[in-house]
């Protein structure tokens, strides 16, 4: 299910007492020069007292018990997760598991905490608002490498590679390697200048023959926003060719840099 189905199913959520929603909005960004001594475990463990204090003085010992459920589910996920957190958690929990949602994310969020009738979907809705689901595509002569991303998180990788003997596009299987035109000692040179002539006098008709790829890749995704990254007459052929909207092309080689730090640079 993607993010805007599960939001769809979130949206239509509405309980009567003593059953309620719990909500989480939790900052545990590093970064954040409030958080340099993880306060977010502070935080946490003040907005569960809270409630729980609140729903003591009320008086109703079975949404007092909902509740407690709750905290046990959260804190569980919270013990299990905290070693891979990132810039923030969403998390929306009920007793009876009828809802439970719950994501690390690479987004900031202001902490916030609610015990209501329906999940309080605010921040969650502008996240996706700013980050939608987001493809970017890398070129670097004959290796293109695609990366899938979601509310500032990355979801899937793939590495497209041009086998020079037949001409096709192949999805290259296992770690990412240099490319093998380039050749190795005393050959390099005349490799490296070799491959570039035939590179250039082939570029377009070999990119051509890769945007309907790309295109199905994107479809396949969802891709709400796509950018191109890559030399100015790479992203140029692509674009060209690509029936997909482009959002925003960027003249840079970043094909071989790490994939957070692609979207950092790229996406902010």
């Amino acid at each position: 299910m993607n993010l805007d189905d599960k939001i769809k199913k979130l949206e239509n959520v509405h309980l009567e007492k003593p059953h309620r929603v719990f909500t989480m909005y939790l900052n545990t960004d590093p970064s954040d020069p409030d958080q340099q001594g993880g306060e977010w475990r502070i935080h946490l463990k003040n907005g569960l007292n809270n409630f729980e204090a609140y729903l003591q003085e009320e008086g109703d010992s079975e949404e007092k018990r909902n509740f407690e459920a709750v905290k046990e589910k959260v804190n569980h996920y919270i013990q299990e997760n905290e070693q891979h957190f990132a810039k923030s958690v969403v998390l929306f929990a009920t007793a009876d598991d009828s809802v439970w949602f719950a994501e690390r994310l690479q987004m900031p969020v202001t902490s916030e905490f609610y015990w209501e009738e329906s999940p309080v979907l605010d921040q969650l809705k502008e996240m996706q608002e700013t980050f939608p689901k987001t493809g970017v595509v890398l070129t670097q002569k004959n290796q293109i490498k695609l990366i899938d991303a979601e509310l500032g998180s990355l979801n899937d990788t793939q590495l497209f590679e041009l086998d020079l003997n037949t001409e096709d596009w192949r999805q290259h299987q296992g770690p990412h390697h240099a490319d093998a035109s380039m050749g190795s000692g005393g050959a390099k040179s005349s490799k490296q200048d070799e491959f570039q002539e035939r590179f250039e006098a082939n570029r377009y008709r070999w990119y051509k023959s890769v945007a309907p790829i790309i295109d199905k890749q994107a479809k396949q995704y969802g891709w709400e926003h796509i950018y191109l990254v890559g030399d100015k007459k790479e992203t140029e052929d692509l674009q060209e060719n690509m029936n997909k909207q482009i959002r925003k092309v960027i003249n840079k080689n970043l094909l071989d840099h790490e994939e957070m730090h692609v979207l950092e640079e790229v996406v902010s």
